[in-house]
């Protein structure tokens, strides 16, 4: 048995207190871990939205090749960063407990997301984002905004942006709750997939690892995110394009929407269906048909093969 597990994570502040923090569940059950940072290619690439230089899997290759090589035992990821395609080699062997999926407003001065005045400036490079919002507030501008919470926040009290829209998940973990402005309410803007939850991702024959850090995985979240990636998954999307999907489980029902919308925000498609926890998969399959006969195909048809512009401007 290996006396010491090697986390890999990306080194920004919040990837660190994420690693950190399965850290200390590990210590907390006996077993002595340590953090290797590991310089991803989506952190090397700061000034481009992620929408055109190839979407989630650049927060994940080089962590993921480095567990192919043996050179750590496991990753810590934020599931909306994990691509639908995984490695076979590779699994997610725990889904930790979810912290809130919401998004969350930071305005100049606390102001709300109502109250922005007409032309302000909003930073975010989340083309799903963009989209719910310029769905409510036409009147807004969306300017690309990319680096570590840090960086966004200096830009913010720079004088950069009216506001930026963060997952409020990120900002409670670093205990910045004090900061946000506004929770927006899935209403207005639905959760990424995976928004505020924990991927634990190991070799598939590492028999070893997979029993020793199961207990980090969280069935009420797993079964959740079951349901988010098969919608993501069959709607062949990435960050590319606006999709969304949230899940929620009550006993042994579990609720799914996913939406699908144009960049501009001028549509905007959600579909909202419940079923058995035990069949998730199947539910999100479901959920993306719906979307895909209401329309959502051609919205995605028309991104794909006219390229993603940069969320700028006001439609």
């Amino acid at each position: 048995m290996r006396e010491i597990l090697k986390i890999g994570s990306r080194g920004s502040r919040l990837a660190l207190w994420q690693a950190e923090w399965v850290q200390s569940q590990l210590q907390k059950n006996g077993i002595h871990s340590e953090i290797k940072k590991i310089k991803t290619t989506g952190d090397k690439i700061l000034d481009v939205p992620l929408a055109k230089v190839g979407g989630k899997g650049l927060f994940v290759k080089e962590i993921e090749e480095a567990l192919l090589r043996r050179e750590i035992d496991l990753a810590v990821h934020s599931m909306k960063d994990v691509p639908i395609e995984i490695p076979p080699s590779l699994h997610l062997v725990a889904i930790t407990k979810r912290e809130d999926p919401r998004d969350a407003l930071i305005g100049r001065g606390g102001v709300r997301f109502a109250d922005l005045p007409s032309g302000a400036k909003i930073g975010t490079s989340s083309l799903r984002r963009q989209a719910q919002l310029w769905a409510a507030r036409p009147d807004l501008q969306f300017i690309p905004l990319r680096g570590n919470l840090d960086t966004r926040l200096k830009k913010l009290e720079k004088g950069e942006f009216e506001a930026i829209v963060l997952a409020a998940a990120g900002l409670r973990r670093l205990g910045w709750e004090e900061k946000i402005s506004e929770y927006l309410s899935p209403e207005i803007s639905l959760p990424a997939i995976g928004q505020g939850v924990l991927g634990i991702e190991s070799r598939r024959d590492d028999s070893e690892v997979n029993g020793r850090i199961a207990f980090l995985n969280n069935r009420e979240s797993a079964c959740c995110i079951a349901a988010e990636r098969a919608l993501l998954i069959r709607l062949e999307g990435g960050c590319q394009a606006p999709i969304a999907g949230f899940a929620t489980l009550n006993g042994d029902r579990l609720t799914l929407e996913g939406l699908v919308a144009s960049v501009d925000g001028k549509r905007v498609i959600r579909v909202q269906q419940t079923g058995a926890a035990s069949e998730a998969a199947a539910l999100g399959i479901r959920v993306a048909e719906t979307l895909l006969a209401k329309g959502a195909d051609r919205i995605l048809e028309e991104i794909y093969r006219q390229g993603t512009p940069a969320p700028e401007g006001a439609p």
